[in-house]
């Protein structure tokens, strides 16, 4: 079903292409940024996927790691190591600093977590292995991956995130645990406080450091980094790879090992893209819940600017007869986790979000991402899409444009 609108009329159209916009603009009460990229970005058909299919020389029993760890990844159902897994394993395992770059939905969690546990069996638990991540969403499925891989081990975890109780976090730490999960803030202020010593870890991970390095947590991050005077080894893991980062992640590794699976500029080439045009007089509403009702669109979603916006979508579909739900900033750490495993479970149909789902989420079979408004920068539209033709599988993505 093609739901992009046709229209004759001449649009004038910037050429601005991939730039981040800099010109706030006022609306009702709130300052929001316009996009200024071009539309013709958000068009593109799928490249047909052709590319090899990795298959690695050996399976899950054949890795030099603690044999509970592989029964409890053959118990999970995986069969081989993915490409990431199985190139990284053996510098990770040598106590290597490394960078691995790979795209969405390619194990990268795995990456790390396997070869670190093996490290960590036998060990006192004492703060060794800290892992930074942008979101409190990844930071959640971080730890329910390290559960699953430890378990009958007898390693424990903790995860900071934003969005919980303090007090609960300061009484977590007076327990040691092996490995240290957290988002930049809240691991900042428990450190500030006194009750989180960075320097008792001596390996840090970046998962999605790309978005970890950016101007919104470098300070967070540069924090951490001064005060680990015991780090022994540092690793690196994202999809992308900004250039402008690269003096940082310099300084970040010692002669590290860098793997490759993807270039680091994540294209979306293998999901279908168009813009739907909005004429004057039309209802932007109207026509989104014309697709949703779609029965090709299983299991949406919705990016909208604003969390005031997020909110408004999802009521007006939900009175609509639609199954959705919405997470952002301002829902509390409980509710967000609940609509995105309702969402995961197909309890819902639609998830209405911010940029916060826009990365590190680990979502299965997404049918559509829909852009209710255009996104403010090139980036944060491909990490949005990016939800959708996980694992080498197509998908769709559509783009409202006025």
């Amino acid at each position: 079903m093609n739901f992009v609108k046709q229209n004759n009329t001449k649009r004038r159209e910037g050429n601005q292409q991939g730039r981040r916009s800099q010109q706030p603009s006022r609306g009702r009460g709130q300052q929001q940024l316009v996009s200024t990229l071009d539309p013709r970005l958000f068009e593109k058909k799928a490249k047909p996927l052709n590319e090899a299919r990795y298959e690695s020389p050996r399976k899950i029993e054949d890795l030099p790691v603690d044999t509970r760890i592989k029964n409890n990844l053959i118990a999970k159902g995986y069969l081989q190591p993915t490409e990431i897994q199985d190139k990284t394993l053996e510098a990770i395992l040598t106590d290597n600093d490394l960078m691995g770059i790979a795209q969405t939905g390619t194990g990268k969690t795995g990456a790390f977590l396997i070869p670190v546990i093996h490290k960590l069996i036998g060990t006192k638990a004492a703060f060794q292995v800290l892992v930074v991540v942008p979101t409190r969403e990844l930071a959640v499925q971080v730890e329910q991956e390290y559960k699953s891989i430890v378990k009958g081990l007898s390693m424990n975890s903790a995860c900071f995130i934003g969005g919980t109780s303090v007090g609960r976090d300061l009484a977590t730490l007076r327990q040691p645990v092996h490995l240290v999960i957290g988002t930049p803030g809240r691991l900042t202020d428990l450190a500030r406080q006194g009750a989180l010593r960075f320097g008792n870890f001596t390996t840090l991970i970046l998962d999605e450091f790309d978005r970890l390095l950016d101007m919104g947590f470098s300070r967070d991050i540069q924090f951490i980094v001064k005060a680990m005077h015991n780090r022994k080894q540092t690793i690196l893991f994202s999809a992308t790879e900004e250039k402008n980062q690269r003096k940082l992640i310099d300084e970040l590794l010692r002669r590290p090992v860098e793997v490759r699976i993807s270039k680091g500029n994540v294209t979306g080439d293998h999901i279908d893209q168009e813009i739907i045009r909005v004429g004057a007089g039309e209802s932007k509403m109207e026509i989104l819940l014309n697709m949703v009702r779609d029965r090709s669109f299983q299991k949406v979603i919705v990016f909208a600017e604003t969390k005031r916006g997020v909110s408004t979508v999802r009521k007006t579909l939900h009175q609509s007869g639609i199954k959705v739900d919405e997470i952002h900033g301002n829902k509390s750490q409980n509710y967000r986790l609940k609509a995105l495993n309702d969402f995961k479970s197909g309890r819902i149909q639609v998830l209405i979000a911010t940029d916060v789902a826009a990365r590190g989420l680990d979502i299965s079979e997404v049918t559509h991402v829909i852009n209710y408004q255009q996104p403010r920068d090139f980036d944060s539209y491909i990490h949005r899409i990016g939800r959708t033709g996980r694992a080498g599988k197509g998908g769709k993505a559509f783009t409202f444009v006025n």
